[in-house]
């Protein structure tokens, strides 16, 4: 389904991590150019 396809991932630090995230769309295919966890208030 992401195959091919570039990403940027924005993770929140109280949720859903940027790492999990990128986990999941690298095994869908997809390419993760930026990758990122902060916390937003």
């Amino acid at each position: 389904m992401l195959k091919g396809k570039k990403v940027a991932i924005f993770g929140e630090r109280d949720d859903i991590a940027g790492q999990a995230i990128r986990n999941c769309v690298e095994a869908a295919g997809a390419e993760v150019v930026y990758e990122t966890t902060s916390c937003f208030v």
